[in-house]
Order: C-alpha cells, then sequence, then structure tokens
C-alpha cells in the first residue's frame, strides 16, 4: 500500500530572503536556503539574520523555511556547524538539510531533519534506515522512477521529497568525485567544477569513434509537469524546485507553475490536501517554456528512455519560432507566428554545431534589427528565443500576491462593539470598539457601509469573506472608526499567526533501529570525520575508507556513477542489441581521458578516472549554498 492521505508541499529555491519572499507569495508551501557555511552550493549564503527575516515572512502563511546544511565536514567544522544549527534554530528556520551524519552525534537543537539528496537515498532500505536514524523527510535521488517511489512509500513512512523541476546532475547525487578529481573543488563540499557540461569525444574499445564534440554527459532539464498526480499518488509529499542559484524570474515562473498544477490535483482529488495557507494570484501565466532550461525530460520517472540528454549545447536554447527568410545589411527577417519585442534574444546553430545568440535591438513585425549579425547566420537557418522580452518586463513587477482567508464577525458589547476576525486556519482575534449608540437614519446603507468596510483589507495578507453582523439594530459608525478597528484587528491577527505558526518537531530516533543497509563502507559513503564514523560504526557498520577527499584512494577509481548510460543512448546496448558486449568505452575531453565501464545488472554507467597530480582539496571555509 502507497500513502495517498497527505499534504503536498510545493518547495522552491531560495538565493536570498528576497528570493524565498517572493517564492512563498508566488505559491510555494516551502523554501529552502543556504546558511552562512556548509552548504553544498557554491555562491548561494545567508546570514542568519536574513533567514530571520525570511521565517518571519513565511511563517505567516504557515510556510516553512529550510537550511541546507548538507557538505561534508571536516573534524575541526564540525562545532562550528554545530553552533550554526542552533543559530539558524533561534532564527525561526523549521529544518535542517543535512549530509553529514556526523551531526547526529552532537548536540544538536530539537530541529527537524531532512537527508540531502547527497545521502544517495536509492532504494526502500536506506530510507527505512534514515528514517529510524531521526530524519523527518529524506530527499529521494533524482532517478527514481514512479514504481521505485512507491516501492520506498509502501516500505516506511517518513516524508519523501522528489525533485519536480530543474537542472539534473547526471550522476547520482554524492557520488561524483570528478570534481575534486580534477580540481580539488569537493561537489561534497559545495564548489562543482561541473566537468558533466564540457564536451567530449567518445570512442569505443576498438579506437572507433562514436561521436565527437558533443556534451555527452550534461542531461537536459527535469520536468516532471506531466507526471504530478502519479507522484502524489506514489507517495510524494514534497515537490521540490531545483535552483538556488537562479535569477528571480525563473523562481516566481516555476513556482507558479507548480502552484497552479498541485492546486488543480488538489481540487480534483480530496484525498490530497495544501501544506500551508493562503492562496495565491498571479498577474501572468506561468510559461516554464521562457525560463532558461536545456531542453526538458522527465528522466527516469517512467523508466528509461531516448533522448535525455542536452548533447548539443549545455546552454539555453530557447524555444523554436522559425527560421530565417532574408538576410539585410542591418536586418533579418523571420518566418513565424510569434510577435517580438525590442531586447528580446534569439540565437541559432552554426555550421559547427556551436550556440550563437542575437540580441533584437529593434524589431518591426518579423523584420528585426539586431545589435550586430553574425557572419555565421544563413537563410533557412531555424531561430530560437532565449530571452522574451516582454515575459521578463512582467516578472520584474510585482507579479503575485497571497492572501489569507479571514472572516470578519462584528457584535454588539455593553458599551460598545467588538469586532473578531477568523481566519481560514480558526486563528482568531478580538478588538473592542468602545462607542456610544446611535440608531442610523437610513439603516440599509448604514449596514451597507458597515459590510463594505470591514471587507477592505487593502494591501494587508488577507482577504475578506462577507461580513456577518449581530446587531439589534443598524446603528451608527463613523468609516474612520471602523476603518481603524479592522487595521488594528488585521494587525493582531498577522501577529498571532506568526506566533503560533506549528513548528515542526524533531522525530525521534527508533527504539531498535533498522541497521545500515551496508557492513562496509568505502570511498564512496563520504565519511570525512570522526563523529561520522562514529555514528556507521554504531549502525553495525565494520569496515569503514576516507571520503574520497581525504585523498587516499590511488590510481583508477569511479569518479560517478550514474544511471544515465551512453551505449543505450548510442544504440549499443548490450541488453536491447543482443549480439554486443558492454565493453568499456572512453570520453576524451582535450588530453584528459576517462574510461566508461557499464554495469548491466544495475543498469549503470561507471566514469573510472584517477586524481590528477598535485590536486589537493581545497581546505578553504566551506562557502554556503545547497542542492537539498
Amino acid at each position: 500500500m502507497t500513502r495517498t492521505n497527505h499534504p503536498l508541499e510545493l518547495l522552491a529555491p531560495a538565493k536570498n530572503a528576497d528570493f524565498g519572499i517572493e517564492a512563498i507569495k508566488h505559491g510555494a508551501d516551502a523554501v529552502y536556503i543556504g546558511g552562512p557555511s556548509f552548504g553544498a552550493r557554491y555562491g548561494a549564503g545567508n546570514d542568519v539574520a536574513e533567514i530571520r527575516r525570511l521565517c518571519d515572512f513565511a511563517h505567516r502563511f504557515r510556510a516553512k523555511v529550510f537550511v541546507a546544511l548538507n557538505t561534508i565536514l571536516r573534524d575541526d567544522e564540525l562545532e562550528d556547524s554545530r553552533q550554526l544549527a542552533w543559530q539558524l534554530y533561534e532564527a525561526g528556520a523549521d529544518a535542517l538539510i543535512i549530509q553529514d551524519m556526523g551531526l547526529l552525534e552532537m548536540d544538536l537543537p530539537p530541529i527537524q531533519l531532512h537527508a540531502s539528496t547527497q545521502t544517495d537515498n536509492r532504494n526502500p532500505a536506506k530510507v527505512k534506515f534514515l528514517e529510524d536514524a531521526g530524519f523527518s523527510q529524506v530527499v529521494l535521488a533524482r532517478e527514481l522512477s514512479l514504481d521505485e517511489v512507491a516501492k520506498i512509500a509502501g516500505q516506511t513512512s517518513v516524508a519523501l521529497e522528489y525533485f519536480v523541476h530543474g537542472a539534473l546532475c547526471v550522476a547520482y547525487s554524492g557520488q561524483c568525485f570528478i570534481s575534486h578529481a580534477h580540481t580539488g573543488r569537493s561537489a561534497n563540499r559545495g564548489e562543482c567544477s561541473q566537468a558533466c557540461r564540457l564536451p567530449y569525444t567518445l570512442v569505443d574499445d576498438k579506437g572507433k569513434v562514436i561521436t565527437e564534440n558533443q556534451h555527452l554527459l550534461s542531461m537536459k532539464d527535469n520536468n516532471q509537469t506531466e507526471n504530478m498526480l502519479a507522484l502524489a499518488r506514489a507517495g510524494v509529499c514534497s515537490f521540490k524546485i531545483e535552483g538556488r542559484l537562479k535569477d528571480l524570474s525563473y523562481v516566481k515562473n516555476i513556482t507558479a507553475h507548480y502552484r497552479s498544477l498541485l492546486d488543480e490535483i488538489i481540487a480534483e482529488h480530496p484525498e490530497f490536501r495544501r501544506a500551508s495557507s493562503g492562496r495565491s494570484t498571479f498577474s501572468f501565466t506561468p510559461q516554464p517554456d521562457k525560463t532558461y532550461n536545456r531542453g526538458y525530460t522527465d528522466y527516469f520517472a517512467s523508466g528509461r528512455q531516448d533522448d535525455i540528454g542536452a548533447f548539443d549545447s549545455p546552454s539555453f536554447v530557447g524555444e523554436p519560432i522559425g527560421e530565417v527568410a532574408e538576410i539585410g545589411p542591418n536586418y533579418f527577417t523571420v518566418n513565424a507566428e510569434s510577435e517580438f519585442n525590442n531586447g528580446d534574444g534569439v540565437c541559432f546553430y552554426d555550421a559547427h554545431g556551436e550556440v550563437v545568440g542575437v540580441r533584437i535591438n529593434r524589431a518591426e513585425g518579423k523584420k528585426l534589427f539586431p545589435v550586430e549579425i553574425p557572419e555565421e547566420l544563413t537563410e533557412g537557418a531555424t531561430l530560437f528565443r532565449n530571452r522574451d522580452q516582454e515575459f521578463e518586463r512582467a516578472l520584474e513587477k510585482e507579479s503575485a500576491e497571497r492572501r489569507i482567508s479571514v472572516t470578519p464577525l462584528f457584535a454588539e458589547t455593553s458599551d460598545g462593539f467588538v469586532l473578531t476576525l477568523t481566519d481560514e486556519d480558526g486563528v482568531s482575534v478580538a478588538v473592542d470598539l468602545p462607542h456610544s449608540k446611535e440608531i442610523a437614519k437610513n439603516a440599509e446603507r448604514a449596514l451597507a457601509t458597515l459590510r463594505e468596510q470591514l471587507g477592505k483589507f487593502g494591501n494587508t495578507m488577507f482577504a475578506a469573506e462577507p461580513a456577518e453582523l449581530k446587531l439589534s439594530e443598524a446603528w451608527f459608525l463613523p468609516t474612520g472608526a471602523i476603518n481603524a478597528l479592522r487595521r488594528e484587528a488585521a494587525e493582531k491577527l498577522e501577529a498571532a499567526r506568526l506566533a503560533g505558526h506549528p513548528r515542526p518537531p524533531r522525530a525521534a530516533p527508533a527504539a531498535n533501529p533498522a541497521p545500515y543497509p551496508q557492513d562496509e563502507l568505502t570511498y564512496l559513503g563520504n565519511v570525512f570525520n570522526a563523529k561520522a564514523r562514529q555514528f556507521y560504526e554504531k549502525h553495525g557498520v565494520k569496515l569503514i575508507a576516507d571520503a574520497y577527499e581525504a585523498n587516499q584512494e590511488k590510481g583508477m577509481v569511479s569518479l560517478m556513477i550514474t544511471r544515465h548510460c551512453l551505449r543505450y543512448s548510442f544504440n549499443l546496448c548490450p541488453k536491447e542489441v543482443k549480439h554486443l558486449k558492454p565493453d568499456p568505452m572512453t570520453l576524451v575531453n582535450g588530453n584528459e581521458k576517462l574510461i566508461l565501464k557499464f554495469d548491466c545488472k544495475a543498469c549503470e554507467m561507471h566514469v573510472i578516472g584517477k586524481m590528477k597530480k598535485g590536486v589537493k582539496l581545497n581546505l578553504g571555509t566551506i562557502r554556503p549554498g545547497a542542492g537539498g
């Protein structure tokens, strides 16, 4: 049995507090953000005061703030990370996203713990172990199919989080060491150099070139638009948007898109419900194709499929819009149905398969005047638009508002009146108005004015339902007195909501926890400090190797493990073509060679290489941020 009766949480990225606030306005039930250090995304850090400001905004809507603390840690960083965990808890954070199990051996605050996708969460045994260890939410591997998610949900009760949109790491998260091996910048410590986005030539074991100068480890972007209901039914509780380094228009557009999808599901399927309060309205129509992407795929959600790679370019090419019809001295015309705007960005592939961008200075219908006409542009070239200036301008403005439904009740008291406001969550406040009672000369008009003024919540966070009046007579009341009463009640209700935010409790570890699924950990276990070693030993692991970042691994090892398979991509899969064998292949980038070995039983590809000479781990202070 899989789980169905649970809230559906939309989890959006926050580069900073302002981005997080916009994500909540656009419908996020929770946001994830990097603290000042120890997060697995370089360049996305925020001080504790900013996180406090974000929490104060989010909690008014019963939305949550998760802080990424998900790098692996050196021994001398553990105490600083513990102190930071307490600071974040005191600032109001609702959960910490972590990778390093050494933290569980320390005095952490009573805050929820979420297991980062970096902990490589692919099967029921691993997720059950994490649940028993005291995690409240587990970020599943991006590669999991719907059936695999349902299998995990059927054997666990912990909340399951699944990436539904954004950039895809080609490797299983936490199982990629190419960046450290080649540059000393560890992905497990937030400084991935993105070797997966480089161009490679693929050579078979006989030396035959299969393809050259393609981005063979670069995946298209994740888009689970068509699978949202199926994911909810499979047991996913939290629907995660990747992108703590993305710009604000991405956060607004993509959050609004998935908010709309989840609202439709909740409206049509009563077994699901919202995870936070309020209703968002948008001044634009969400369109994911307008936002930076490398093309879209739902990856392995429905099983292995063709065309998941962005082999031609790791950049944003955009929507196809037409073909170049004519090239003039300072303009070109396009056969297209789309309308163009000054400032649009378009691009095309040149004869070498490289993407060439063009900025449109002025648009006159289908006649486009660029800043400069590239020499490579030819008549008949297919054009793509990767910047829609009009759409971007709409997102630069205030583009959403979120309001809590509130019902006003206005009644008499012995010495005047009282206004009670009760919101959609049942939070209620009352404010008295001592006032003399004078019967209105025009009863109908007085009551209509009273109802109208009680419903005017302006730029507050509230939207009024029809006011209820409990009056013996139609009394005369000055408009100013009613408005002042309403404003005071609204401020009091907002404060009550903030004070009453139901902060999620820390899950207690199981009395008899499931043992760790393996009794031996290689460097793939990412054990980088004594506390982490202590944790795994306590849970039955007998042999524990140091993390790859400790520089103890010599020679050729797996630098990446991935479900993406280049044999499959080029119709050379032994399971599909019976006479073929899974012989090794080679990826070549300049002087760099990586050996590909294929584990057909597990249906995985291993990228084999070794540490470059002279490479050492960048041991500077970990920079902020996190993929989750």
